[in-house]
């Protein structure tokens, strides 16, 4: 009898950020997320979810993984990058640091955002999804 070895925190958030970087389509990225979780967007609470940028919001569900079809609807296809700069890992948690690049749909500016994304890897799914961005570059781009 085999016994399957644990799924490390390392393993799944290296292929949570490789299903992301490849522009998986939403449901395939949610697999990765436990159906109740703790995700929340560092951005001010009056401004969560404006019309603007909708794909910010807290969201505590698998099925909220929507926020990465919310996401491309509302940037320029093919005119997206990230750049991963460090991931740490301490136990269940890791912190993921980098830069987004992006370009608003809406008003067709680019912008750059320095992020750090802490995850909480629980049974092999994530069961934390924090962001920490420059909201204020995000704004600015979609300001019109």
């Amino acid at each position: 009898m085999s016994i399957a070895a644990p799924v490390t925190t390392r393993a799944v958030v290296d292929e949570l950020l490789r299903r992301i970087g490849e522009g998986h389509d939403p449901e395939h990225i949610a697999e990765m997320y436990a159906e109740q979780g703790d995700w929340k967007l560092d951005w001010p609470d009056a401004e969560h979810g404006r019309t603007a940028t909708p794909w910010i919001r807290h969201r505590s569900t698998r099925a909220d993984a929507a926020h990465y079809r919310d996401l491309a609807e509302h940037h320029v296809p093919g005119q997206a990058a990230t750049k991963i700069e460090r991931v740490l890992v301490d136990g269940h948690d890791a912190v993921v640091l980098g830069e987004i690049r992006q370009t608003a749909r809406s008003t067709g500016r680019a912008y750059r955002a320095r992020c750090a994304l802490h995850l909480t890897v629980e049974d092999g799914l994530v069961t934390r999804h924090h962001v920490y961005e420059d909201s204020l570059a995000v704004a600015q781009a979609f300001d019109n």
